[in-house]
């Protein structure tokens, strides 16, 4: 690696990254989604999967980009599908936490190369109960840099997201490594000169030469 392609700073998706799934991905609905969350909450209403979407539809979109407050977002959901906001948030809670796990190892790994210089941020499309689930301040404070969708009004594909992370990191983009597990949001990065691994697994990204290279 040249001495001007430094790498300075590493980014890390959250969901199918540093909070893995627990169940084998059906297919993806809506971007990112683990179909197994919403299965879990429909089967616990007594509904049909077509239903709960019909419920959620809108207004989920609206709050993975901020557009729309958590409460309002639980209050028309909960209309929706007939179910006390109280009752609905534990749902959510549940099913995230059942069908999410931290990847303890790459967490490790991480912190590790903030000790060795390097700037480490998540950059994550999340809305307000999945971050509130799988990303506990206690653990993502360690972060130098936490770019979530809902906070931000804006969320991945979009490249005004990367160009904000960018902008937070205050390095070049070829000085930072963007890893994701889907390739409609490295796309982007790649095309604004951000350097991009695609996670699999942890043991395909341990043996990635980039990633190898921040070690030496």
């Amino acid at each position: 690696m040249k001495k001007s392609e430094k790498i300075k700073a590493v980014v890390f998706d959250v969901g199918g990254v540093l909070a893995l799934s627990t169940v084998v991905l059906k297919k993806r609905i809506m971007g990112h989604i683990n179909l197994g969350i919403h299965e879990y909450i429909a089967k616990e209403l007594n509904i049909s999967l077509d239903q709960y979407f019909d419920s959620i539809d809108i207004t989920y979109s609206l709050a993975m980009e901020g557009k729309i407050s958590k409460n309002k977002a639980l209050q028309i959901i909960s209309r929706n599908l007939k179910t006390p906001k109280k009752k609905l948030a534990k749902l959510y809670a549940n099913s995230y936490k059942k069908h999410f796990l931290p990847n303890k190892h790459l967490f490790k790994q991480a912190f590790k190369l903030k000790k060795r210089g390097y700037k480490i941020a998540t950059f994550s499309d999340q809305w307000y109960l999945s971050q509130e689930a799988l990303m506990p301040r206690e653990v993502y404070n360690k972060f130098d840099i936490v770019l979530v969708s809902c906070e931000q009004g804006m969320r991945k594909p979009n490249p005004l997201f990367y160009k904000l992370l960018i902008k937070k990191l205050k390095t070049r983009p070829s000085e930072i490594l963007f890893i994701d597990n889907q390739t409609w949001n490295i796309k982007p990065a790649k095309e604004l000169g951000i350097r991009t691994i695609l996670f699999k697994d942890n043991k395909s990204l341990f043996k990635n030469k980039i990633w190898k290279g921040l070690f030496l």
